[in-house]
């Protein structure tokens, strides 16, 4: 009875686990990061898997270059809402993306090649930007923040001061209770 218990346990954590995106699963995919390519470390022709906040885009003839500041990675390749950046990075989508859908504070993730360095200024300075040569490009979803308030079921609190202790928050279902919208 108590394997049952385990086994079914199991099951549902099992369940409960969120794959990565169609787009996202490709072999071979090294652990380059950003951070890396930035200091010049990492080997060109290496397959990447890099994701971000949309900062620009820019439609040429025959590609679209998106420029992003990079995040880093959940499990499911969805970018973490974190307040520090390994940098910006560059990726050469084929094509046309609308500047609309693709617009700036939207969630990416991109698989492709790490294929080079691409100066361009960012204000008065020039950033030398890793480019990656995109194979697959995913756009995620904004999720809801959901706010909450709660009031504390006891009325002397945990035994320092009077009166009930009423809070509030937020949490924007990325990565747990976040620091605002």
């Amino acid at each position: 009875m108590r394997t049952f218990w385990i086994l079914g346990g199991l099951l549902l954590l099992a369940g409960c686990a969120t794959p990565a995106p169609e787009a996202l699963r490709q072999p071979g995919i090294s652990r380059v990061t950003v951070a890396a390519a930035r200091a010049h470390l990492a080997p060109t022709g290496s397959r990447v898997r890099w994701g971000g906040v949309i900062v620009k885009v820019i439609n040429a003839p025959h590609a679209t270059w998106v420029q992003i500041i990079s995040k880093p990675l959940r499990h499911d390749g969805r970018p973490r809402r974190v307040r520090f950046s390994a940098g910006r990075f560059l990726a050469r989508v084929p094509g046309f993306l609308d500047p609309a859908l693709y617009a700036p504070g939207r969630k990416i993730t991109v698989v492709g090649i790490f294929s080079g360095y691409e100066k361009d200024p960012i204000g008065t300075y020039l950033y030398d930007f890793p480019v990656v040569r995109t194979l697959s490009v995913y756009l995620w979803r904004p999720r809801p923040i959901r706010r909450y308030y709660y009031a504390n079921p006891w009325p002397w609190g945990w035994g320092v001061g009077f009166g009930p202790d009423f809070g509030w928050g937020w949490h924007d279902d990325d990565d747990g209770p976040g620091f605002g919208p």
